[in-house]
């Protein structure tokens, strides 16, 4: 795997969390007060971290590839919003995120 297959890789990771932090922000109260939670500062400081590992992604890795594999967090937020957030996860989603994996994984190897 190359830097650029692991920046991108690291990229998506830290979208992952960063996500998450911007929902545990949520339970700050109103959305002033969650604007200025400590873990949407974070979540949001990670997001501007997981923009320049996407950067260096893109140097080596076509924009057409690179951006559908973000597409994986998808799979993890949905897993990370069931089990922590007590989100609805059923069949429907378990469908759609196969479809979107397959179709990552057929675009990440056309190359």
């Amino acid at each position: 795997m190359t830097p650029y297959w692991l920046s991108l890789a690291a990229a998506i990771t830290t979208t992952l969390f960063g996500q998450t932090l911007l929902k545990k922000g949520v339970s700050a109260g109103d959305f002033v007060a969650q604007l200025f939670h400590w873990s949407t500062m974070l979540g949001l400081m990670l997001y501007g971290g997981a923009a320049i590992l996407y950067i260096v992604a893109l140097r080596r890795i076509p924009m057409s590839v690179a951006l559908p594999c973000t597409a994986l967090s998808y799979f993890f937020a949905a897993a990370i919003g069931h089990f922590m957030f007590g989100e609805p996860f059923g069949w429907m989603h378990v469908g759609a995120l196969v479809l979107i994996t397959s179709g990552v994984l057929m675009l990440a190897f056309a190359n």
